[in-house]
C-alpha cells in the first residue's frame, strides 16, 4: 500500500513519474517544487477526526530514564521474509513507499522505480541509495524499553510493517546523520518534515508503549508548537 504520497503535491507526482527510467539520484540540493504535507501530519487525519492531537499524544508517552546497558544491534534480529513472499522487509517498504513501481525479479530483486525521501525532499530513482529507516532507532528503542523485551518481540519491532510509521524509505545520508538520535539531538532537515516526523516518531513511542526522557519530551513539546493541526493515529503493537 502506498505511503505518504497524500503529502506529495501534483508537481512533483508528474515530476517523478517522468523521472522513473532515471539511473540518477537528484541530490538535496537541487532545485525542487516545494513539498507540502496534510496538515494533520497523518493520513487521512483531521482535527476533528480520530486520534489524538500531537501534543496531547506525546503527554501520553511515560517519562523515564532510559537504560542503554546490553545493547547491540543484533538483539533485533532484521530484515526477514515474514511471509516466505522471498521480499525481505526492506523490499516490502520499498514496494510499499514507491511512487513509480520499481519492477520485481527473481528473489525480490528490484529496478527502476522512484521514491520520495521526506526527511529531505530528496526524489530518489535508485533503492540502493535508500535505507530503510526505523522511526524510533533500535538503539533508542532498547534504551526506552525494548531491554525488557523477549527476542521475538525485539523482531516484530525491528520488522514492523503492520504500521506505516514504523519504517521509512529515506536517502542513505539522512538516515545515517540520524544514526540513534531522539527529536532532542536530530530533526530532518527539510522544514516541510517537521511535523510529520513527530506524528510518526509520537505514533511509533506510543504504539510500542516505549518512554522517554526528560529531554526528549522538552523537545517534542518545544517542536510541536507550529503542529497545532498535527493528529496522532496509531493501534498498539500485537
Amino acid at each position: 500500500m502506498p505511503r505518504r504520497l497524500g503529502f506529495l503535491p501534483a508537481a512533483l507526482l508528474t515530476a517523478i513519474t517522468l523521472t522513473a527510467c532515471s539511473a540518477e539520484t537528484v541530490e538535496s540540493d537541487d532545485p525542487k517544487p516545494p513539498a507540502t504535507t496534510n496538515p494533520s501530519g497523518a493520513p487521512g487525519g483531521t482535527p476533528g477526526g480520530s486520534g489524538l492531537p500531537l501534543a496531547e499524544a506525546i503527554g501520553k508517552i511515560p517519562v523515564a530514564e532510559e537504560k542503554r546497558t546490553g545493547y547491540g544491534r543484533d538483539s533485533f534480529k532484521h530484515w526477514v521474509d515474514e511471509d516466505d513472499d522471498s521480499c525481505t522487509t526492506r523490499a516490502e517498504v520499498l514496494l510499499a513507499e514507491a511512487v513509480t513501481a520499481p519492477e520485481q525479479g527473481a528473489r525480490c530483486s528490484l529496478s527502476g522505480g522512484s521514491w520520495l525521501s521526506y526527511y529531505d525532499e530528496t526524489e530518489v530513482t535508485d533503492a540502493k541509495k535508500l535505507d530503510i529507516d526505523h522511526m524510533v532507532p533500535l538503539a533508542e528503542a532498547w534504551d526506552s524499553g525494548a531491554h525488557d523485551w523477549t527476542p521475538e518481540r525485539r523482531e516484530a519491532y525491528a520488522n514492523d510493517l503492520g504500521s506505516d510509521r514504523s519504517l521509512v524509505a529515506v536517502t542513505a545520508k539522512t538516515n545515517r546523520s540520524k544514526a540513534d538520535r531522539d527529536p532532542a539531538q536530530w530533526m530532518p532537515p527539510a522544514e516541510s518534515a517537521t511535523c510529520t516526523y513527530l506524528v510518526d516518531w509520537t505514533a511509533t513511542k506510543l504504539r510500542w508503549a516505549l518512554t522517554m526522557d526528560d529531554a526528549e519530551k522538552t523537545a517534542l513539546l518545544n517542536l510541536a508548537e507550529p503542529c497545532a493541526d498535527s493528529v496522532v493515529e496509531y493501534e498498539s503493537a500485537p
